[in-house]
């Protein structure tokens, strides 16, 4: 069946950099939009950015803008996050998801898959 794998989470000073990385299998990868989630404790699960499929355009919500990059590669069946100047509240359970919804990016139920997630957290 299809299988996203995160990787890359960690523990890591404010200030600092994390890069996450997604591995997709058993998936035409390029007929998926892809997506990064989150999820803290006690809350719901948050939109972080979003790749279109051929990674020309991307979305990001208004609190990662400036400090987040999402990308992908397509040869690989690879989508990256690539988190700069990290914060405490940044602090998370990361999740790498794949839509063939094509809008909407920022609603969790337009994904058809996802990741096990991969735990990121941001000391003060």
């Amino acid at each position: 069946q299809v299988r996203l794998v995160e990787s890359g989470g960690g523990l890591v000073q404010a200030g600092g950099s994390l890069r996450l990385s997604c591995a997709a299998s058993r998936l035409t990868f390029m007929a998926f939009s892809l997506g990064w989630f989150r999820q803290a404790p006690g809350k719901e699960r948050e939109f972080v950015a979003a790749v279109t499929r051929g990674g020309i355009t991307t979305y990001y919500t208004d609190s990662v803008k400036g400090r987040f990059t999402i990308s992908r590669d397509n040869a690989k069946n690879m989508a990256y996050l690539q988190m700069n100047s990290l914060k405490p509240e940044d602090t998370a359970v990361y999740y790498c998801a794949a839509s063939n919804v094509g809008s909407a990016w920022s609603q969790p139920n337009n994904y058809n898959y996802w990741g096990q997630g991969t735990q990121v957290t941001v000391s003060a």
